[in-house]
C-alpha cells in the first residue's frame, strides 16, 4: 500500500532528510582521494631530538657514522609514515570522527601526530610486553595511568586544541594530538612523500600537513563540489618546514 503525507508532514520529513545530509556547510557524499606529494620532510627535526643534542641531557652516543652511506642519509630524519599527518580542513565545522586506534611499541606510538576532531575516542594499545604510564601534558581527562602488556587506554579528546602525550617509563615516547572541529579526514604519506587521504564531504577545504603538533605546510584552499573521481593535487608539491626551527637556525647564524 502507498502511504501519503501531507504537506506540513512531507515538509518535516524533507528537512529532516536535508539535515541528515549536510553537516556544517558541508554534503555528505562517497568518498573522494585528495592525492598530492610532500618534499622537504627530510629537513624536519623531532623535538626529542633537538633535546637529546643538549649536552645537559647526557644523551651520548659513540657510534659512528659510515662512510659508505650517502651524507643525505647519515643524519636524523623523520619517519615520515607515522610522524607526517595530512589533514583536509575546510571552513566550517565536520561530523566528528568517532574513534582512532594508536599502537604503542619499540618506545614510540603509531602514529606519532594524530589529527581528529574533538570529542573524538583515541584508544591506545599497547603492544609491548610491559606496561607503559601515558599521560598528557597538563592535560586534566588523561592523568599518568598504567596500561598493561597488551591493555588498552581509552581517551577522548576533550576540546579543540593540541595535546602532547607522554610516557612516564619511556621518556623519549612523545606523541601529539591536534584536535580541530574542521577536521574532516587525514592520513598518511609513504616513505616518497606521496599521500592519498580520502574526503567525505564536499565543501571548501584546505590540505594542512602537521609535523610534532605543529602546521609544517599548506596547500590553498579547495571549493570542492563534486566528489566523482580523485582530486589530483601532485602538479604542486607541499614543501613541509618547520618555521619554528627555521627561525632558531636564523636567530643562530645572526649570532
Amino acid at each position: 500500500m502507498q502511504r501519503t503525507f501531507s504537506g506540513s508532514v512531507a515538509r518535516r520529513i524533507a528537512g529532516a532528510v536535508l539535515l541528515g545530509l549536510t553537516f556544517g556547510g558541508a554534503t555528505v557524499g562517497d568518498a573522494a582521494p585528495v592525492r598530492g606529494r610532500l618534499t622537504g620532510y627530510m629537513d624536519l627535526v623531532n623535538p626529542v631530538w633537538a633535546e637529546a643534542k643538549d649536552p645537559g641531557a647526557h644523551s651520548f652516543t659513540f657510534r659512528e657514522p659510515s662512510p659508505t652511506v650517502k651524507p643525505e642519509f647519515r643524519r636524523a630524519f623523520p619517519y615520515i609514515a607515522k610522524e607526517v599527518c595530512v589533514a583536509l580542513v575546510g571552513t566550517a565545522a565536520q561530523p566528528k570522527i568517532k574513534e582512532v586506534q594508536v599502537k604503542i611499541g619499540g618506545g614510540r606510538t603509531s602514529p606519532v601526530t594524530l589529527v581528529v576532531t574533538p570529542g573524538t575516542e583515541v584508544h591506545f594499545k599497547n603492544t609491548d610486553p610491559f606496561p607503559h604510564r601515558l599521560f598528557g601534558v597538563d592535560v586534566k581527562n588523561f592523568t599518568v595511568g598504567d596500561t598493561q602488556a597488551q591493555g588498552e587506554r581509552v581517551w577522548t579528546v576533550p576540546e579543540a586544541g593540541v595535546f602532547e602525550i607522554r610516557d612516564e617509563l619511556v621518556p623519549s615516547l612523545r606523541s601529539w594530538v591536534v584536535a580541530d572541529p574542521n577536521v574532516a579526514g587525514f592520513g598518511y604519506p609513504d616513505l616518497s612523500g606521496n599521500f592519498s587521504v580520502e574526503l567525505p564531504v564536499t565543501g571548501e577545504f584546505n590540505v594542512q600537513v602537521y609535523f610534532a603538533g605543529k602546521v609544517v605546510g599548506t596547500a590553498p584552499t579547495m571549493n570542492i563540489t563534486s566528489l566523482q573521481g580523485p582530486i589530483d593535487l601532485s602538479k604542486a608539491p607541499i614543501k613541509l618546514v618547520d618555521k619554528s626551527k627555521a627561525a632558531a637556525d636564523q636567530a643562530n647564524e645572526e649570532k
